[in-house]
């Protein structure tokens, strides 16, 4: 048993103090000296396998003192550190030690790091300097469980390069570090490799150096890996991010979350392969670095949903990538089901180290399904091709079929208990204890979520719109669109029948979700943050009440919505779903707040979540805490959450979307923009988001400090422009209209 576990064995490793340099589907992590040690999550990864966990640097035997760290990009990131002699007096450093690591998608080269060591002691200086590395080749899913795993043996690679490699003798994955020297000094060409003694997989590279004044030496490790993956698995993308590039100007905090966000997303994707270089790429994001790196249904789906203000590329790519694994029969292991949405793709069956055990195909969320149908609506809106929009439709057609065979008694969409070594829940709240009443009593399947019924009416009315703009006079698809829209008439009704519940201040709320026996879990929690753009609240009252629940300080922080309330029984600021943050649902409820009339609620919130991204370095993470008091002042890092993650990354163009509140109709040639004004958000001068996408056309907007709009790019007489004192022109600064509501 080596090294390679955890520190505290059967604990969940934090990330919260970790570097993170991404390309997916390939990453590292580091502390912040760079060294990997063995421990915790240090390693090269790909394909959600460790290739490497040791990659120390030595000096003298010693570790180097670590300066800074600086990271560049998603991709890359700098560390520098010092050496000091006790025998000099100044405490000055002889040896300035860099390390420069890159990670690659595979197709693109091979990870690793450039060591560069510099003589700066004024004389002739001698060292050794050694780099000690080993792997187990362990699963992501078992680094998350905290569990132990033994080394792989190694063996040294013949040939002019030096190298070892490690093979695993259950499925074949290997790794190679190949030793490549960039900068010779006398001695220190080659380097000697000796296994580490009593250590079984763990080997040493040494150099003698020596280095007159002001020399140079460096050699560049490099990692390549091989692993084993289900047929059909995703690749490296070979194209480019299909988003617009996207900014904004006059809101410095905003436009560095989104200029953060747009650079984690890139790093975040994945494709399907095609067949050729010239063939367009279904792309999708994975959904979170390191635990969930591939695709997972619902957070590529809300992911690609958040975007589609800058262009539609990203929600073909992910509703293609989703049709192409759309279920097709029934299967007790993975949950599979004709018509059924995927929740996530792995390389591999999984294991937990709880017992959970999960097939690399698994289809177990409820959400997921009418999500797809959500989103490829809304995309049609955007400007998505009617071809893909055709193409797509009969998968929609079949995900309808699956929601409508998902709704109970009650008229709402549920689920039920799985197998006991799956997920118990399988809303975007999964955790074991996730659901809970106002006693904090777990809550049990069978259950209705709140804000899947929000998800189902978006579903059926969009998809009732979807056949009937797309029926071409068919009776057959006209009577499927009514008999659907009936179907969203009775869900709806249904929802205001069992979900309000009754404040202790005289306010009613929705609950979280309602049990197999139709009674609603009590206790309020965000999840009403989804509902309030669905369509599923009946009036302006069920509105207000959404909105005032989640200002209360009940569930509003300073930087975003809790996930349950704080004055319940079982709060917990650091529990995963029953009190953190979560910043894609804090961003959905500004979101919410912002497109039915609650501006000022809304700029209140979306400026507490800049407070947040400034405290994180403008990568929002997964999820944070935030404490009932107010004497820490700030939020606290859940740490072992995702860094970067999907929604929380796609998140700031959600709230880009929420500061200018667009109503978008590409088929329809109608754009409605209701801004949030200037002053509400703090700001004394004009703000401006550029590079929106209305289907093929680029669009910037400028909102002026009186709530005036600037929409430049639209100069097509047929589009209608609706906002207050708008001027549209062509691009060129000629004026096409000056219209008023």
């Amino acid at each position: 048993m080596n090294d390679s576990a955890s520190p505290q064995p059967g604990r969940q490793p934090f990330l919260d103090a970790t570097v993170i340099c991404l390309a997916a589907p390939s990453f590292a992590m580091s502390s912040e000296d760079g060294q990997l040690r063995g421990t915790g999550v240090d390693g090269f990864y790909d394909q959600d396998r460790r290739l490497l966990h040791t990659l120390r640097l030595l000096v003298d035997g010693q570790e180097p003192e670590h300066v800074a760290h600086r990271p560049e990009g998603s991709r890359e990131a700098l560390f520098r550190a010092v050496c000091r002699s006790s025998e000099d007096p100044t405490s000055a450093p002889w040896l300035l030690v860099a390390r420069e690591r890159a990670v690659r998608r595979p197709d693109r080269g091979e990870s690793g790091d450039v060591v560069l060591v510099q003589n700066v002691s004024g004389r002739t200086a001698r060292c050794t300097v050694s780099v000690v590395a080993a792997t187990d080749l362990a699963d992501v899913a078992t680094i998350k469980a905290g569990l132990p795993v033994d080394d792989v043996p190694c063996e040294q690679v013949e040939g002019v390069v030096p190298a070892v490699r490690w093979h695993s003798p259950h499925d074949n994955s290997e790794v190679v570090l190949r030793i490549e020297p960039l900068a010779p000094a006398a001695g220190g060409n080659l380097p000697r490799i000796t296994p580490v003694e009593g250590r079984p997989g763990q080997v040493e590279f040494r150099w003698e150096l020596e280095l007159a004044p002001d020399e140079e030496w460096s050699v560049h490790l490099l990692v390549h890996g091989k692993t084993t993956t289900v047929a059909g698995y995703p690749v490296p993308p070979r194209q480019g991010a299909p988003w617009q590039r996207a900014e904004v100007v006059g809101h410095e905090r905003m436009s560095a979350l989104l200029e953060r966000a747009l650079a984690d997303l890139e790093a975040l994707r994945l494709a399907d392969r095609n067949s050729s270089a010239e063939e367009r790429e279904d792309q999708f994001v994975a959904a979170g670095c390191p635990w969930f790196l591939g695709l997972f249904g619902r957070d590529s789906i809300w992911a690609a949903r958040m975007m589609l203000p800058f262009g539609t590329g990203l929600a073909r790519g992910t509703l293609h990538a989703l049709a192409r694994r759309q279920g097709t029969r029934h299967d007790a292991f993975t949950d599979e089901a004709p018509g059924r949405i995927l929740h996530e793709l792995r390389p591999a069956e999984t294991r937990h180290g709880d017992g959970m055990v999960l097939p690399a195909r698994y289809y177990a969320s409820v959400d997921a399904t009418p999500l797809f149908v959500v989103l490829l609506h809304e995309a049609w809106k955007w400007g998505l091709a009617e071809e893909d929009v055709r193409a797509l439709l009969p998968h929609a057609t079949a995900a309808m079929g699956w929601v409508e065979q998902a709704m109970d008694g009650h008229d709402l969409i549920s689920y039920g208990k799985g197998r006991a070594d799956g997920l118990l829940h399988q809303g975007w709240k999964d955790s074991s204890d996730a659901i809970r009443d106002a006693r904090g009593r777990r809550v049990d399947p069978p259950i209705a979520l709140c804000e899947v019924q929000g998800y189902a009416y978006q579903a059926a009315t969009g998809y009732a719109e979807l056949l009937t703009a797309l029926a071409g006079g068919q009776a057959a698809e006209r009577e499927e669109a009514a008999r659907w829209r009936e179907r969203a008439r009775r869900l709806r009704a249904a929802f205001h029948r069992l979900f309000w519940i009754d404040g202790e201040d005289g306010r009613r709320y929705p609950a979280i979700a309602v049990d197999g026996s139709g009674a609603p879990v009590t206790g309020p929690a965000s999840n009403m943050g989804h509902l309030l753009n669905s369509g599923i609240l009946q009036n302006d009252k069920e509105h207000r009440w959404v909105a005032e629940t989640l200002m209360s300080d009940e569930l509003r922080t300073p930087w975003g919505i809790r996930t349950r309330s704080a004055h319940l029984a079982g709060f917990n600021p650091f529990s995963y779903h029953g009190g953190s943050v979560w910043a894609h649902d804090s961003a959905i409820a500004v979101h919410g707040l912002a497109t039915t009339g609650f501006v000022e609620e809304a700029a209140t919130l979306l400026g507490g979540m800049l407070d947040a991204a400034a405290h994180f370095d403008y990568r929002l993470p997964e999820l944070y805490a935030a404490y009932p008091s107010s004497r820490f002042g700030q939020p606290a890092p859940y740490p072992p959450s995702c860094r970067p993650q999907a929604w929380a990354a796609a998140s700031a163009a959600l709230l880009c979307s929420a500061m200018l509140r667009p109503d978008v109709d590409v088929p329809g040639r109608r754009l409605a923009l209701r801004p949030i004004a200037p002053s509400l958000m703090g700001l004394n001068s004009p703000y401006s988001v550029r590079g929106l996408r209305l289907g093929e056309r680029s669009v910037d907007v400028r909102v002026d400090i009186d709530g005036s709009t600037d929409v430049v790019g639209v100069d097509d007489e047929e589009w209608r422009i609706e906002a207050s004192g708008i001027r549209v022109t062509d691009g060129s600064g000629r004026p096409d209209a000056q219209r008023s509501p």
